[in-house]
């Protein structure tokens, strides 16, 4: 990648960068400094001091409005659209039209833009979520058919079609690449996983049922590098890639890698799956009964029980991805300084 960050001027490649300040937006943007390109940052407020090189250029806007993304993208070679509307527990009526607003209709908005400025490539990053739960047995690849379930996944998969829509002029018509990205973990690691390394590092977490249910992840720094070979290889136009470690662990071995990294042993008792769905449910009902809300859900249950595997072969063997951080150095890289989730 770093020998190919000059264009035909002789000048370096200009890129910007959308949702540059969430989970693994800085890593990718310290990522593209690194190797010369030239980096723009649209953002909707200043990012606190020292989340993103000072050389970078921010320019303030919104990816749903038109008026701030032609300034942003003038003058750009590639885009790498990252922001968007994060996952949610049963979202509100208002919280289901912002999905659609940022997620849909954003990454719509973003492709106009690029294609008006004669934008070369748009890298999207999109989620395996978008093939829906596993059945145990499957290893999903880019042929598998999708079936999102959360609404986050429904408006990711409708916004690949977007990006895959677009044609422009020149010998590589299609303006964007799709990579469906696994479960990212590294620096920014939020939600689910920062919650289970919380509730690990306390003691106060039991794994339910037998824990042989896959996974699959990939931490942040090949998740940018497998980002950096899809903007640059001519062969990525109008393709659609996994985005994976080439692991498909299951939730016993990642609590071991978290555990290891963390400096101590993994919980030694597993609670049983049909037992806690009946007591989940009383809670929720109870709960609900008082107008409160539950301290666990089956949502959550769900997500600790599902099974996701999916293949990054597609990626290896066409752009040569080759994944450097597997299970155990990715978390132990990550959790010896690990003090709480990070808000």
């Amino acid at each position: 990648i770093l020998s190919k960050v000059m264009t035909n001027s002789n000048q370096p490649i200009r890129v910007l960068v959308t949702g540059g300040t969430g989970a693994i937006g800085p890593v990718l943007v310290r990522r593209l400094v690194q190797a010369n390109y030239q980096v723009r940052v649209l953002v909707r407020q200043p990012p606190r001091p020292g989340r993103l090189p000072p050389v970078v250029d921010l320019v303030a806007g919104d990816i749903t409005d038109p008026a701030s993304l032609e300034p942003a993208m003038a003058g750009v070679d590639q885009v790498f659209h990252l922001a968007d509307r994060q996952q949610l527990t049963d979202p509100s009526a208002q919280e289901i039209a912002d999905y659609e607003q940022v997620n849909l209709t954003g990454t719509g908005r973003v492709v106009e833009a690029a294609l008006l400025a004669g934008v070369s490539r748009l890298v999207f990053f999109s989620t395996i979520a978008v093939y829906g739960p596993g059945d145990g047995q499957t290893v999903f690849t880019e042929a598998s058919l999708p079936n999102p379930q959360s609404l986050y996944a429904q408006t990711k998969y409708r916004a690949e079609s977007v990006v895959l829509s677009a044609r422009r002029n020149g010998p590589e018509p299609s303006l964007g690449v799709v990579l469906r990205l696994a479960a990212v973990y590294g620096t920014g690691i939020k939600g689910n996983y920062a919650r289970l390394v919380t509730a690990l590092q306390k003691h106060q977490f039991l794994p339910v049922g037998s824990g042989h249910n896959r996974r699959t992840l990939i931490y942040e720094h090949d998740a940018v590098e497998a980002a950096l070979l899809a903007a640059e290889s001519p062969q990525a136009a109008g393709q659609i890639y996994n985005v994976t470690d080439g692991q498909t662990p299951t939730f016993n071995q990642i609590i071991t890698a978290i555990c290891h990294g963390l400096g101590h042993n993994p919980p030694r008792w597993h609670l049983p799956e049909e037992p806690m769905r009946v007591l989940v449910n009383l809670v929720e009902q109870g709960c609900h009964r008082l107008g409160r809300p539950a301290p666990i859900g089956h949502h959550t249950l769900d997500t600790l029980l599902e099974d996701v595997a999916v293949s990054s072969d597609k990626l290896q063997e066409e752009l040569g991805f080759n994944p450097m951080f597997d299970l155990m150095t990715g978390w132990g890289l990550r959790l010896p300084n690990w003090k709480k989730a990070p808000g």
